[in-house]
């Protein structure tokens, strides 16, 4: 009997994704409240035949150098800019992600934090907690309307498509968008959408403006203070995509100066940290990456890393993949 592959999981994840696992492979977990990743994840590479990252660990050609024996790295994420794929491909070693499994959860969170960032949720609990609210007035915390108003949509994949769908069908909506390549004209006429070949013309039409794009190189800072400055003063930014997208210090910049009414952020660059700078801004909702944080889907999201796993060292192929096959 061939031994069994060994398996690395960097981050803490399901107990009974750790056990679905080891029914297949020899793992090693960690179980702790640390996630491995820089050298401490990388000395835990070699030997290692597959791995589960969680988007934490980097996996580019110096980490590669390091585990000659890995075949396969499963990202507990739809987004993979953690992961180098043209250095995993020259290298033959399968890169997976989870798409599907998270979009409508996503563009739940997406929504909402539209909605509090156009509403001022945040700021008017802060207001009320800190006894601050004495008596009812006409201006006491106004905020921007968003039935009937412009979304605007930079990167409409799958989850673009369903924010879109809950700003057109739910809330009268007119939406415009931009994307890499043009929706087919049966999306578009269903979600009622107007292409912006431009990313600027986006900014400059919408009250609400949502990103929703991956992250790659050519996509860091994309949204900068020039960027910033073509939106209307009483607009929303809100990023749910990728830390890095946004120049986050321009935006804090833009925040305090009112060039923009407000932002909500669900994603930062250089996260845990975020700049001080938006801490200190009164109308930025911020968040922890949770978009996709409900028990059923970060679940789903962790038993579809593991199939990938075990798909690939039974049958040859991963489930979903993000890598070219050899």
């Amino acid at each position: 009997m061939s031994e069994r592959p060994h398996i690395l999981v960097a981050s803490p994840t399901f107990p009974e994704v750790i056990a679905k696992l080891r029914a297949h492979f020899e793992v090693e977990a960690n179980e702790g409240d640390d996630v491995w990743k820089g050298q401490a994840f990388t000395s835990r590479l070699p030997g290692k035949s597959g791995a589960f990252l969680t988007g934490a660990q980097t996996v580019n050609a110096e980490v590669l150098a390091q585990a000659p024996e890995l075949k396969i790295v499963a990202n507990m994420a739809v987004g993979f800019n953690n992961l180098d794929v043209a250095a995993l491909e020259a290298a033959g070693v399968v890169g997976t992600n989870t798409p599907d499994v998270l979009t409508e959860t996503t563009a739940d969170f997406g929504f909402a934090l539209l909605m509090a960032t156009a509403r001022r949720v945040t700021e008017a609990e802060h207001y009320l907690r800190a006894g601050l609210w004495g008596k009812w007035s006409y201006d006491l915390l106004l905020g921007s309307e968003i039935h009937g108003s412009t979304l605007g949509i930079i990167g409409m994949g799958r989850i673009g498509q369903g924010i879109a769908r809950r700003g057109v069908h739910g809330f009268g909506m007119n939406l415009i968008y931009h994307n890499r390549s043009q929706l087919d004209a049966a999306t578009e006429a269903e979600l009622k959408a107007h292409y912006a070949p431009t990313k600027e013309e986006v900014l400059e039409k919408a009250d609400h403006v949502v990103l929703v794009l991956p992250y790659t190189p050519a996509a860091h800072h994309l949204i900068g203070a020039a960027q910033i400055a073509l939106m209307k003063p009483t607009a929303t930014l809100v990023n749910i995509a990728r830390g890095g997208i946004v120049d986050d210090v321009a935006l804090a910049k833009a925040l305090q100066a009112k060039t923009i009414a407000a932002a909500g952020l669900d994603v930062f660059e250089g996260e845990p940290t975020v700049a001080k700078e938006l801490l200190e801004c009164s109308n930025v909702v911020l968040t922890p990456h949770i978009a996709s944080a409900t028990l059923q889907t970060r679940l789903q999201m962790a038993h579809l890393a593991a199939d990938n796993l075990i798909a690939f060292f039974k049958e040859g192929k991963p489930l979903t993949p993000v890598t070219k096959q050899r």
